[in-house]
């Protein structure tokens, strides 16, 4: 078990661009490129196996050891906080976290701000440091109609191109900070297989600057 680094892949297409890292880095495994119902993939011969996981479930399982390393976004670490090492921005999913409301909006100070975000607490995080009196609204879709609807002022929620704000005759207001997807480590798996992992880092890392090139 121990000669096997194990992998926690986020699903979707975020997860199938990190494989064709980790592929390119040499650690390709064919069962995962054809995988029917199967849950696990191992390449013994590259000393990994994968799994697929639910993206914000990949730091879960780093941080509780049933994964070696995972890649998870940077909006998921920032929201859980999780006890994990991070070793590489991979570079990829890059979007930012913004409030957004209607081109309309104006705040005003003299009422509690509601706060629809599936990121209650990085939301929370943010409207402290500026002094802000917050309620939030917790939701787990559909974020842009909250504000639509009357549910709440403001939205706080990754933005990629802003094309579906806009469409919902919604802006964004502010952007907290920039997003991509992390490389992470489980800290007592890190300290057991330190060499193979940061081997693992290094020829992802070399992949990701010969893709920016």
């Amino acid at each position: 078990m121990n000669d096997i680094v194990n992998v926690a892949l986020p699903k979707g297409r975020l997860g199938e661009k990190v494989y064709e890292m980790f592929k390119a880095a040499g650690y390709p495994c064919e069962a995962l490129e054809d995988p029917g119902r199967r849950l696990t993939f191992e390449n013994p011969d590259a000393g990994i196996r994968y799994f697929w996981v639910k993206p914000s479930d990949v730091a879960i399982y780093v941080e509780k050891g049933a994964a070696d390393i995972g890649v998870a976004g940077k909006d998921i670490l920032l929201e859980y906080v999780p006890d994990v090492y991070e070793l590489l921005d991979v570079g990829l999913g890059k979007c930012r976290m913004c409030v957004a409301a209607p081109d309309d909006f104006k705040d005003d100070y003299r009422k509690t701000l509601r706060v629809a975000t599936k990121f209650p607490h990085v939301a929370k995080e943010h409207y402290s440091g500026v002094g802000r009196d917050i309620e939030i609204i917790k939701l787990n879709g559909s974020i842009e109609l909250a504000p639509i609807l009357g549910l709440s002022d403001v939205i706080v929620d990754i933005v990629e191109t802003g094309a579906t704000l806009k469409q919902n005759g919604l802006k964004v207001f502010d952007a907290l900070f920039d997003i991509s997807a992390r490389l992470i480590a489980n800290k007592s798996g890190y300290r057991f297989k330190r060499e193979k992992i940061d081997l693992i880092r290094k020829k992802l890392e070399t992949v990701k600057e010969n893709k920016d090139d």
